[in-house]
C-alpha cells in the first residue's frame, strides 16, 4: 500500500512538472516580438512611409515565431516597425502591450492564447473583439493585414460576420499567405468561377453571402500569395491552390477590390512567411514607391 502511494506521488509530480513545462513553453512562443523604432533620419528613397497600421495574424496553432522573421526584417531595414503586441483568450479578454498612436508603417502583432481546437470558429469570434478593441481604444479606422493559413480565413469570417466592422473599420491592403476559404472541392480541381455551384463547405456559402451583400465603396487591394510544395503542383502541402483560389469567386461581384494572385514554386506552407523572395515581395506591396 506505502509503495503504491509512493508510485502515485512520482506519477503526480511528474505529471505536475509536465504541465508547467507546457505552460512555460507556450508562454515563451507568446512573448511577442520585440519591437524597434524607425529612425525617421534614415527613412528609405524606395519605401513610403504610411500611418495605416498592418495586422499580423497567425494561423492555427501560430505564435510568435509565425511573424519573428518578418517583424525583424523590416525593423532592420528600417520598413516598418512593431508597436503592439495583442493577446486575446478563449473567453475573449484582452490584454496589449505597447500602443498605436499613428505611427508610420506600424505592425500589430496578433497573439490567441489558445489556437489549437478543432476548428478555426473560436478564433473569428476572438479576432472580431480584437477588431472592434482595436478600432474603439484606438480609433483605427483603416488597416492592412497579413493573414497566413486559417488566420486569413479567421479573418475574412470575423470581418464579415459584422456590420459594426463594416461600417466602421475599412480595409486597404490584405496579404494572405496560403489561406483557405472553400474546404470541400478536392485538390486536383483548377480554378473557375462555377464551382462555387459545387461547393458543399457551408462556411464558404455563408461567407459568399455576406461577401454579396457588403456595400464596399472604396477601394481594398487583395493579393493572394500561395506556394507550390516541392514535387507537387497543386498543393504548398497544407492547402490545396483551390482552397486558396476560391476567394477569386467570393470578390466576382465587387469592382472596388482589386486582386492579384502568385504562386511561389518550392515553397511549403510554413515558408510563405518566411522566405526572404516572399518578404520583399510583401514589402514592395505594402509600402514600395512606384519605380
Amino acid at each position: 500500500m506505502q509503495r503504491l502511494h509512493k508510485i502515485g506521488k512520482f506519477i503526480g509530480y511528474g505529471l505536475g512538472g509536465l504541465c508547467l513545462v507546457l505552460v512555460l513553453t507556450q508562454a515563451f512562443l507568446l512573448r511577442g516580438t520585440a519591437g524597434q523604432t524607425l529612425n525617421s533620419h534614415a527613412y528609405r528613397d524606395d519605401t513610403h512611409y504610411s500611418r495605416v497600421p498592418t495586422l499580423l495574424i497567425p494561423g492555427w496553432g501560430g505564435n510568435t515565431v509565425t511573424y519573428n522573421r518578418l517583424i525583424k526584417t523590416y525593423q532592420r531595414q528600417n520598413v516598418a516597425q512593431k508597436v503592439m503586441t495583442v493577446w486575446v483568450s478563449p473567453r475573449n479578454h484582452i490584454r496589449v502591450s505597447g500602443s498605436w498612436h499613428g505611427q508610420k508603417n506600424a505592425l500589430i502583432q496578433v497573439l490567441f492564447d489558445w489556437n489549437y481546437s478543432g476548428t478555426y470558429h473560436p478564433q473569428v469570434t476572438q479576432l472580431r473583439h480584437v477588431l472592434i478593441y482595436l478600432r474603439t481604444h484606438y480609433g483605427i479606422k483603416r488597416t492592412n493585414v497579413i493573414a497566413h493559413s486559417y488566420g486569413g480565413t479567421e479573418f475574412i469570417h470575423a470581418y464579415m460576420g459584422s456590420k459594426w466592422l463594416q461600417h466602421h473599420l475599412q480595409l486597404h491592403k490584405l496579404v494572405f499567405l496560403g489561406v483557405p476559404v472553400e474546404e470541400s472541392l478536392p485538390e486536383r480541381l483548377s480554378y473557375h468561377y462555377p464551382l462555387i455551384h459545387h461547393s458543399k463547405d457551408q462556411n464558404f456559402q455563408r461567407l459568399y453571402h455576406q461577401m454579396k451583400n457588403w456595400q464596399v465603396n472604396y477601394p481594398v487591394i487583395i493579393y493572394n500569395l500561395m506556394g507550390t510544395k516541392e514535387g507537387s503542383r497543386v498543393t504548398d502541402g497544407s492547402v490545396p491552390h483551390i482552397q486558396s483560389e476560391m476567394l477569386k469567386a467570393l470578390i466576382q461581384s465587387h469592382p472596388t477590390i482589386e486582386y492579384h494572385q502568385k504562386n511561389y514554386r518550392n515553397t511549403s506552407h510554413t515558408q510563405l512567411h518566411d522566405r526572404p523572395l516572399i518578404l520583399r515581395q510583401i514589402r514592395q506591396i505594402l509600402w514600395g514607391k512606384e519605380q
